[in-house]
């Protein structure tokens, strides 16, 4: 039996890079699936890919900005498997790389959506499906080494996951009476398209980014998957309201 066999994963932004790795690695371990994202053809890739490796598991579009959406993907997944046991509120952006001077509200706006307003919603519908389930959970937000550190031309992404980390202490006090926890991953540099995206904009970025850690180098998403998957499963029982760190060293200086 797989570390997470029998357990219904809900996974948000599984259509590319990190939430594909989670999706496929949670798949290997038997868990069921129901993954989102706004792409649906990536979406797509990533349901085959886990229906490849066994699983059982469905896909729906889904923007995590929205509240009725949120309701309408839960309510969906319950009828489909029955239940949630485990969110991955994995959905993110990164944002403009300019100086907090000259940052345009507009932008501030979107990735404060879809980062932190995001991961809330996904919270509080999937907390509450979990309440009333009666039998606990444990909820996985994907915040970033940017919530624990600051960094020069990152301020709303910085704001945004900073948000998404003390968003899930308090989820955490909030939902210990239902046995539910609710714990942080906190990525530093990954080899995603969004890491691509940044690193294609900025050129010369690439090698200053990766000296900030100590390993010298991007990790593979499978990296990250690894404290998901602890985290997903019973191992990490008495974890709540705790951050898990995958940055290659970046937070040790």
């Amino acid at each position: 039996m797989g570390r997470v066999s029998g357990k219904v994963v809900f996974i948000t932004g599984a259509a590319s890079g990190m939430g594909r790795a989670h999706a496929l690695r949670l798949a290997a371990e038997g868990a069921s699936l129901a993954i989102t994202d706004r792409d649906q053809t990536g979406l797509a890739e990533t349901l085959a890919a886990a229906q490849a490796r066994g699983a059982e598991a469905a896909a729906w579009p889904h923007d995590v900005t929205d509240e009725a959406a949120w309701e309408g993907v839960v309510d969906a997944a319950c009828v489909r498997f029955g239940r949630i046991d485990v969110l991955v509120n994995n959905a993110g952006v990164s944002s403009s790389t300019v100086s907090v001077l000259d940052i345009g509200v507009d932008e501030w706006d979107r990735v404060m959506a879809i980062n932190a307003r995001g991961v809330f919603l996904g919270v509080r519908t999937v907390g509450r499906k979990m309440r009333d389930q009666g039998r606990g959970g444990s909820i996985i937000n994907i915040s970033s080494v940017f919530g624990i550190v600051g960094g020069a031309m990152a301020s709303a992404y910085c704001a945004s996951k900073g948000a998404v980390r003390l968003l899930t202490k308090a989820a955490a006090a909030d939902l210990t009476a239902f046995n539910i926890r609710v714990n942080s991953v906190h990525p530093g540099l990954i080899d995603t398209p969004m890491l691509d995206g940044l690193l294609a904009r900025e050129g010369e970025v690439r090698d200053r980014m990766l000296g900030v850690q100590l390993q010298r180098r991007a990790a593979d998403p499978d990296e990250v998957s690894s404290a998901v998957l602890f985290l997903a499963s019973d191992e990490s029982s008495f974890m709540t309201g705790s951050e898990m760190v995958v940055d290659g060293g970046w937070t040790a200086r």
